[in-house]
Parts: structure tokens; sequence; C-alpha cells
């Protein structure tokens, strides 16, 4: 049986030109054999399966060349080239490092040095430098510094923090870097062409991916897919086998996201789950999803992605569809969730709770509502329509009590308008009713049958028993315009009662809260001072009731409401929890904490 030979070993760069995504340090080391300027000790550091020892090896083999080329190149036809790959050469050492990390190791190293060679140069790659103790380190330093003219010494290491700085300064440092997904996808395409396996584009993308930039564990994986895979290499196979979630689920949720369907968000994401994802890989591929479709928005950042061409169309086909600020805050969402995510007790819970949050974004700025399907679509994404008739699986929640229309002037009879018939005697026209600021629209509820719960009214935070009061009332469409007025901050005085008797009617907090505040514009921003935390949660929860309000009254879409906490000294502090109340009234009564005391009371938390 023939002994196999992994890719790794077979398909090793033989020649600077060879080396794959390290052109930068290639050129340098062949212009330095060129002029006939080579270091005494060279320190080749970056991650694992970059091209370190493979770089060591080729400019040990070069510089021993007789025969070098013009473009810096060994010949790899002179014998000591040929010695070299037959891993027979006398003038070339490697040291492991890890094994020989003592004082005598190097003591051995440095007799060794002093013994010149027939010819050429002798070589020593030590591999793993920074394994080496510090004494060994220290018994390295002299001889490191002031070799012999024949001696070149080539360190490698993945850890360079971990040498010591009088190392360091006597050596040339060379950074490997990482190498792109394009450069391991193209190589890996040679590798596949080269064995006559036929492999998609896609395929090698997604090892490229996975690699992390070694080029090395590309070349493993791609060794393991093949002899699960045979001689054809599919897309499904890759991710299968690699346990890749596939990017066609992340399209199809943020598809559903846009149309804020939160029941197949929720089916798809349950089918993740039940194909095995943790939670973590799940929200790790949506931030990476989301960031994509970012950098998709604008030509000059799309060489940003590091996806086959044909996933990069995808992308910008539903980068066209999502607005700049949907994609940021659904950014924030996500890594917020991602954040929090170890230290959740459910955390399938908390997923999903984020991405109600994200259905919800279209929601909260009168995006129209796309109609669910009762089932999760195949794997096969399918574009979700972003215009369809409002769903009518529930009556909608109205946001503040109707407001009457203003009743409009009698027109006058068409038997007024005709000159042979003398004018019909009319009724005193009622002067117009100055305008009084409306209602904020009424949202748009999606109602989802999951487990019997209105998920709309939950998302909304509203009392179902509030439907039930304006059954009859005309539901607004969701996407209407309400103008690009200027406003000023006396227009927003004008109108702020009616926010506070219209939102915050059945909300003592929020009613206090809002009325007790002074709001401030700067442009089109109107922002409040509040002074707890407990107020803050409070306007979250009604801040898209709120600013819907203020956009209709004030007739400009570009509206915004913020609130600001105030820094407040315990002196100025208003009390709002029962231990607050008790504690402000004892500090004026002092006989109410002796009192409660006495009598073993407690407060109800």
């Amino acid at each position: 049986m023939e002994n196999f030979i992994v890719s790794a070993r077979k398909y090793r760069p033989a020649t600077f030109a060879t080396v794959i995504g390290q052109s930068s340090i290639t050129n340098t080391l062949k212009n330095a054999i060129r002029n006939n300027q080579i270091a005494q000790a060279f320190l080749f550091t970056g991650p694992r399966g970059v091209g370190k020892t493979t770089c060591a090896r080729i400019l040990a083999k070069t510089i021993n060349c007789s025969d070098i080329t013009s473009e810096g190149e060994a010949c790899n036809e002179c014998s000591s080239c040929l010695s070299f790959n037959k891993s027979s050469s006398f003038n070339i050492f490697e040291l492991d490092a890890a094994s020989n990390n003592t004082v005598d190791d190097i003591r051995n190293l440095v007799d060794q040095v002093r013994i010149p060679p027939q010819h050429g140069y002798k070589v020593y790659i030590i591999d793993e430098v920074h394994m080496l103790s510090q004494q060994a380190f220290n018994a390295f330093l002299k001889t490191l510094e002031e070799p012999p003219a024949y001696a070149k010494f080539i360190l490698a290491t993945t850890e360079k923090h971990k040498i010591l700085p009088t190392i360091l300064s006597r050596c040339q440092i060379f950074d490997f870097r990482r190498i792109n997904v394009d450069d391991i996808a193209h190589h890996l395409a040679f590798v596949a062409e080269s064995e006559h396996i036929k492999a998609e584009n896609e395929a090698l993308h997604i090892i490229a991916q996975k690699a992390d930039g070694g080029l090395r564990d590309a070349l493993s994986m791609f060794d393991q897919l093949v002899s699960f895979a045979g001689n054809e290499l599919t897309y499904k196979q890759v991710i299968e086998n690699l346990n890749v979630l596939d990017h066609e689920y992340y399209f199809r949720i943020i598809d559903y996201i846009l149309a804020s369907d939160i029941s197949n968000t929720l089916l798809t994401i349950n089918e993740i789950f039940d194909n095995g994802f943790e939670g973590q890989h799940f929200l790790t591929g949506m931030g990476n999803h989301l960031r994509n479709l970012m950098v998709s928005k604008d030509s000059v950042t799309l060489k940003l992605m590091e996806t086959s061409q044909s996933v990069k169309e995808e992308f910008n086909n539903q980068a066209s569809q999502c607005p700049v600020p949907f994609l940021l805050e659904a950014l924030d969402i996500v890594n917020k969730c991602d954040i929090d995510y170890k230290t959740s007790n459910n955390k399938k819970l908390h997923i999903e709770i984020a991405l109600m949050q994200l259905c919800r974004i279209n929601m909260s700025s009168g995006q129209p509502v796309a109609q669910p399907t009762p089932v999760a679509q195949p794997i096969t994404r399918q574009p979700v329509k972003q215009t369809a008739p409002p769903v009518q699986s529930a009556p909608p929640v109205p946001q503040a009590p109707p407001v009457p229309p203003a009743p409009s002037a009698p027109q006058e009879s068409p038997v007024a308008q005709a000159p042979q018939v003398p004018p019909v005697p009319q009724v005193t026209p009622v002067p117009p009713v100055p305008p009084i600021p409306s209602t904020p629209p009424v949202q748009q509820n999606y109602t989802a049958t999951l487990t019997g719960l209105n998920l709309g009214n939950l998302m909304s935070g509203k009392k179902t028993q509030q439907a039930d009061k304006n059954e009859g009332e005309e539901e607004e469409a969701p996407g209407e315009s309400y103008g690009n007025e200027s406003f000023e901050l006396s227009d927003v005085l004008k109108v702020w009662p009616g926010l506070v008797n219209s939102i915050a009617a059945e909300l003592p907090l929020l009613k206090h809260t809002l009325s007790a505040s002074i709001p401030e514009l700067d442009g089109t921003n109107i922002t409040i001072y509040i002074e707890s935390p407990l107020q803050e949660e409070e306007i979250f929860r009604n801040k898209p009731e709120i600013t819907l309000y203020l956009r209709k009254a004030l007739k400009n879409d570009s509206a915004l409401f913020n609130t600001i906490i105030r820094e407040t000294t315990s002196e100025t502090k208003r009390p709002y929890t029962d231990t607050e109340k008790f504690n402000y009234l004892a500090s004026k009564a002092p006989v109410l904490r002796i009192m409660k005391d006495q009598l073993g009371l407690e407060l109800d938390m």
C-alpha cells in the first residue's frame, strides 16, 4: 500500500514564489539575498500554519545554493539544493526548542557553531523558540549577538511576547500575517485540480473561512472532507461535516424580520436548534451576516467581505431592502444579546427575545407588515414581500381615547349656485375649530398564534382590554407620512399636554414623569430629563407610541424623542420605591425607625 502524504506536506512551497499570502516578507528576503545583505539572525513570528518554518527552510536552502537566480531564488539543481530536498544536508540544522530548552542543550548548540562548514553557511532553525528557559536564553545571548561569519540563526515562534527583549533586539523580526480567505481558496482550488477532485467554489470558501487564516488547517480540513466525499466536494457536504450553519438560514431570518414576521422567525430559530447548533454559534453568524449587509451598502467596502461572488450578490440584493438605521439598531441588539448570552439561564428564550426585538424595529417605525405564513419555508430562500394587507386576526389596540374630528363648515346647496333660482336661506356657518393635536396612530399589531398568546399586545405592552373599547375605530395606515414641517420649542410645548393626557392617561408613573418634565429641543430631537432608571424603563416601554404621537402632532417624520437621567444628590433625589419613601420619612421623623424596630416590622419589598 502506497504511503499517503497529507496535502500540507505534499504541496509545501519549495521556493519563495510559491509561498501563499506573504509576498512582503518573501520579497524582502529575496532582495537581501540578491544584495548579499543577509543578517546573522532572523525571527519569524505569527499565527500557526502561515509559513514560518516553510520560509525558514527556503531561506536556508537559498543562501547555501551555489547558483542563485537573478530573482533571489535557489536553482534546485545544484548539489546543495538536491541534498536539502532529500533531507540530507549537513549545513542545515533544525532544533525543536520545546524538547531542547535547557542550558545544556544550548551549550551543545554553541559548541557545534564553533565548527565551520566545508562550504556555504551553517543555518540553525530553532522552532518554538519561546519555549526556551530564561537561563537557556542567557546562555544563547552572546552567540546570537556575535556568531561566526558562516553561522546564521532563524528563530520561529507563535508567541513573540514570551521572548526576552535582549533576544529580540539582536534579530531581524518578520511578522507573518494571517492568510486571507481568497488566497486560501485559490490554493485549495489548485490542490483540488492537482488531485483531480471536483470542488465547488463556495465549498472551498467555507473551508478557507473555517481555517481562520491558517493554510495548514485549511489543507487538513480539505483532506478530511475528501476522505468523506470522494472526488466531488459540494457546499452541502462541507457545511454538514464542519458544523457550519448554512448562510441561507440568515438570509431567510432577515427576510422575516424585515416583514415583522415573528411567527416564522421563531420557527426558523427552532429549526436551527433542532439541527444541533448552539445559540452562541447562531449569534456569531447573525452578527457577521448583519455586518456583511452593512458592508454591502457601499461599493467601496465590498472588498471587506470574504465570501464567494455568488454570495456577495445575495448580500447585495438583501442589503438594498435594509435601511442603514435598521442595520445599526439590529447590530446593537445582537451584540447585547451576545454579551449577555453566557449569563442567561434560559438561553433559547434569550435569543428568541432578541429576535422579537428585531422584528419590532419595523413595527415601531411604522413600516408595513407582511402577511405571515403558517409554516416555515424550506431551506431554499424565498424573499418575503414587504407589502401585504393588514392582519385581521385581532382588533387593533388603540393608543389613546379617540378625539372627535373637528366639524367642517356646511357646503352650499347646489340650488344656490343656479342663476335662475333665488338663493336658499342658509344656516350661519360654524366657525372652524382650532386644530386639536391628534392622537398617535394606531400601531399595526402583529398577532401570531403561538401557544394562544397575542404577541402583538405583548410586544406593545398594552392591556388587551383596550381593544374592546374602540372596536369600531378606523385603523390608520402604518406607513403613513406626517410631513416635514419645521417646528420650534413653543410648538412642542403646545402639544405636550395632549401627549400627557392621551398616551399616559392610564399609566400613573409615565403621566407623572411627563407632567413634571419640561421638554428641550435640539434640531428635531426632543429631550426630557428624568431622575431614575425606573422612569427611564417606563418611558422605554412606551417610546414608540410617544414618538409617533409627536411626529403626527408636529407634522414632521424626523422628530425624535430621547431621555437623559439627571444626576441628583441624595438630598434632592425623589423617593419612588417603598424603601426610599420610608427612609425619607424616617429622616424627617426618626421615631418611625424606632417604632419599626421595636415592633419588628418589615417593609414589603
